[in-house]
């Protein structure tokens, strides 16, 4: 039964991965690889129908990010430099590039892989079998304070914007990667960020809270007229990172018919905030619990971080999934709950939040 459950994810980082040519060189997303954790092969393989393809900014001169499975203390060490914040047209022009390799993707795969943008769009991908894409960008820096760049965006694309990444920048402030601490650490939305989330809402971009921190939260909850998202995050009562949701933004995300993507980064997952990968997939599953018994199961789903992330070695990659999806059925899960959590949520909340 779970494994015939589809999956609609809500976050991962594969564009940044194959534009790295240290480690996309010669990897190609139309062949099965053991570099990162999605190409199309694998993705057909883990019941991957479709998700949120991410854009993240990298400061310049830090380097690569280090390849899943490195040396934890080498990724703390990149998160580090990576908090420092990057100018516009360093974002911009990043953004662009992984931009042009996702429709390179979508203008090579004969039909396989379509670029979503209305719901039509996105419910003729699912029905004919194609992976859907949805144009993410992660942090804002790639828009200006005027929003000029939002409008020229939205037009190639982009449906689904995250405030921050773990820094500030013009419109708000994220969190830091530090262990244990609280969301709740910062200044909420600037003028500019109140602007943007208004505008976000009157074109049909989704918002993801992810990496904001907790005043830049309730700003949002405060003025956007639409569900409240989080795309890949966990439970702060659980694993009391600065990422991860308290019980009062789990409760709000809820009361507004939003969802949250549960995340598989392992330091994320851990009550002691460890990149250990060995990491038991029941950790993933006890997150997943939680906001369930919390929020309900219409408001729970999967965020993955694939390829931005590390996961637990039991689920691997993508073509892990139909062992999470597998481990969920045996603690009870019905299949009707196991749609909502790996799929119907997450189209529920763009029919909530796009234009019909």
């Amino acid at each position: 039964m779970a494994e015939n459950i589809p999956i609609f994810d809500g976050h991962n980082d594969t564009l940044l991965n194959l534009l790295e040519q240290h480690r996309g060189q010669g990897r190609s997303f139309f062949e099965e690889s053991t570099i990162g954790h999605i190409d199309l092969p694998r993705a057909r393989k883990g019941g991957l129908i479709g998700g949120f393809f991410a854009m993240f900014t990298p400061p310049p001169n830090v380097g690569a990010k280090p390849a899943v499975g490195s040396d934890p203390a080498l990724l703390e060490a990149y998160l580090e430099k990576a908090r420092h914040p990057v100018d516009l047209h360093h974002a911009l022009s990043k953004t662009m590039a992984m931009a042009r390799i996702m429709y390179e993707i979508e203008a090579a795969a004969d039909g396989h892989v379509a670029v979503v943008r209305t719901l039509d769009a996105l419910h003729s991908a699912l029905d004919n079998g194609a992976l859907a894409m949805i144009f993410h960008i992660e942090g804002a820096e790639a828009i200006d304070e005027g929003l000029d760049a939002l409008y020229v965006l939205y037009e190639a694309g982009l449906r689904s914007l995250g405030l921050v990444w773990s820094r500030p920048n013009v419109f708000a402030n994220g969190v830091p990667f530090t262990f244990p601490g609280s969301p709740d650490q910062g200044e909420g939305l600037t003028v500019a960020g109140v602007d943007l989330v208004r505008a976000c809402n009157a074109l049909g971009i989704m918002i993801d809270m992810s990496h904001l921190n907790e005043k830049g939260f309730w700003d949002v909850a405060r003025y956007s007229t639409h569900p409240l998202v989080a795309t890949h995050s966990c439970v702060h009562a659980l694993s009391p990172s600065p990422r991860n949701l308290t019980d009062k933004q789990l409760d709000a995300i809820a009361e507004s018919g939003g969802i949250v993507g549960v995340n598989y980064h392992v330091g994320f997952l851990r009550a002691d905030g460890q990149q250990n990968a060995d990491t038991p997939l029941d950790d993933l599953v006890r997150h997943i619990d939680y906001m369930v018994k919390r929020m309900g199961i219409d408001h729970v789903a999967l965020g993955s971080d694939f390829d931005g992330a590390t996961v637990p070695n039991e689920l691997g990659d993508v073509t892990g999934l139909p062992r999470l999806m597998a481990l969920l059925g045996e603690r009870g899960y019905a299949a009707a709950a196991l749609r909502k959590i790996g799929s119907e949520n997450w189209i529920r909340i763009l029919e909530a939040t796009w234009p019909a």
